[in-house]
């Protein structure tokens, strides 16, 4: 049986924050452009999938809210390689509510040891693309941050521009969306997804994709529950069904896979999604805010191959510091853009993405108007609240068995059992043996330990035994502890209209 997931010790309360300052976004001097590397000769099955680098550069908000001084973020903000995606750009949307940053992550195969590489087959050579785009949006509150993933392969037309590698002159054409960034750099692709959503970028961060193992070992790890076994040969991944603490190369593995089912890509940023709000949840409750020298090493890492724009430095992130005490994972939320048809052919391109252009539209508006993208938490119910599992009760099967000498306690038990949604038999019998059972006991077959705990749920301070070969039905055996059944009920994902869901919804229960 896998090991319990282990809770994460949490910081303790916070005395109320002081008004929050203002976050600038306004202009600023920037540095000259730098231009691309030029591109190598690149074969699309072999290049990796480098989702989760966003985790790096968003986590840089996160730690933030530790309220480090200003002397540790100043020597931090040192570190990063500035860039200037803005210049001479004209015709911009109009700037919204909250702040928009666009995070990049690259190809950096090149900083990479050869142990790693064949560890965690990481072969070919280094590509200098993008292969993950992600739009974060911070609310003008600082309360909440929304996550939106942008499909590699959407459909996009980019505008006109001069190729950074080839210096040919390119009128605006159909193509990829991760195309932007080898012909145009960051720039590019600024102008490329701000004309797809209409959203106005405020910063941008650029991450290599070797800082991602390093800050994921730097935290201690990132627990990842996953319901079924995850197996993919392309990236060595091979989870069992269960918790899993994952170190820095595990974790690649996770958010790279992509051949673990017929999800494709949409899996792949949905895992990447939900390693996120893990990260977040390790970050703000292992105690990383809280010890100066873990901070430091922590977000030293983080920065250590982190391009952005100017404007976003010291005083910006002493800004969201402030603003943000108290970031959690429910305080975040994470959507893909709605998709209309996942394999649209364009002549000399490809299959791309194509995306539902109304629902994404409302999508975008949302962020622009600075809304929430998940729905409101339902008041809560009156009289005891039911406990949340992962398995429905209506699909667990049920044997009950009396353990005691208390004639009709099954009948009752199996009854109570049944009102709260298992599937009973309605047939209670009397525990084989003829002692007296002091504990309530659960048995299931190893196949079905999530079964079984949605079960003692339902029944607390039961004992969990695993019994091999004992097949779908689980076995209650009634003991003299047994009070009542508590109500239970399976946990409810309120997505809206969008599919968004929350960072709590998705870490390790």
């Amino acid at each position: 049986m896998p090991t319990p997931p282990r809770t994460p010790p949490r910081t303790p309360p916070r005395p109320a924050r002081p008004p929050r300052p203002p976050v600038r976004t306004e202009p600023v001097h920037r540095a000259p452009v730098r231009a691309a590397p030029a591109r190598g000769h690149r074969r699309r099955p072999s290049r990796p999938r480098w989702g989760m680098r966003m985790a790096t550069t968003l986590s840089v908000v996160v730690l933030a809210a530790g309220g480090i001084g200003h002397a540790v973020v100043t020597s931090l903000d040192t570190g990063i390689n500035r860039i200037d995606p803005f210049k001479d750009m004209k015709n911009r949307p109009q700037a919204g509510h909250g702040m928009n940053v666009l995070v990049v992550g690259t190809d950096g195969r090149d900083r990479i040891t050869e142990e790693e590489r064949k560890k965690y087959r990481l072969g070919g050579a280094p590509c200098h693309c993008t292969d993950t785009v992600m739009l974060v949006h911070i609310s003008e509150d600082r309360e909440r941050a929304s996550v939106v993933s942008l499909p590699r392969d959407s459909y996009a037309e980019m505008p006109e521009h001069t190729d950074l590698t080839t210096g040919k002159h390119h009128h605006a054409h159909p193509v990829k969306l991760n195309a932007a960034y080898a012909e145009g750099g960051p720039s590019l692709t600024v102008r490329t997804v701000e004309s797809m959503t209409g959203v106005k970028i405020d910063h941008y961060l650029e991450v290599d994709f070797t800082s991602f193992m390093r800050t994921v070992d730097a935290v201690g790890g990132v627990q990842i529950c996953t319901a079924k076994p995850l197996k993919d040969s392309y990236t060595g991944l091979d989870l069992a069904a269960g918790p899993h603490e994952l170190d820095g190369g595990q974790a690649l593995q996770y958010v790279r896979a992509r051949h673990v089912d017929g999800a494709a890509d949409i899996g792949r940023m949905q895992r990447q999604q939900k390693f996120l709000a893990a990260l977040i949840d390790r970050v703000t409750g292992g105690g990383v805010l809280l010890n100066p020298v873990r901070f430091r090493e922590v977000a030293s890492t983080m920065l250590s191959s982190v391009r952005a724009d100017q404007g976003f430095g010291t005083q910006q992130m002493l800004a969201l510091a402030k603003a943000m005490n108290g970031f959690t994972p429910a305080s975040s939320e994470f959507v893909s853009v709605p998709i209309g048809e996942m394999s649209f052919p364009v002549k000399g391109i490809g299959s791309t993405v194509k995306w539902d252009a109304p629902k994404a539209q409302k999508l975008f508006q949302s962020l622009r108007d600075d809304r929430p993208l998940t729905p409101a938490r339902p008041a809560a119910p009156k009289g005891p609240r039911p406990v949340d599992v992962d398995v429905a009760p209506k699909t667990i099967r049920v044997q009950v068995y009396n353990g005691t000498g208390a004639d009709g306690l099954g009948g009752r038990v199996d009854t109570a059992l049944r009102a709260t949604g298992f599937d009973t038999t309605r047939a209670p019998r009397t525990a084989p043996g003829g002692r007296e059972h002091a504990r309530t006991l659960v048995e299931y077959d190893p196949g079905w330990d999530r079964s079984a705990k949605s079960l003692a749920a339902a029944l607390p301070g039961a004992e969990l035994r695993p019994v091999k070969g004992q097949g779908a039905t689980l076995k209650v055996t009634v003991g003299a502890d047994y009070k009542a059944v508590t109500p239970v009920r399976e946990r409810e994902q309120q997505t809206g209209q969008f599919e968004a869901v929350r960072g709590d919804q998705v870490v390790c229960p």
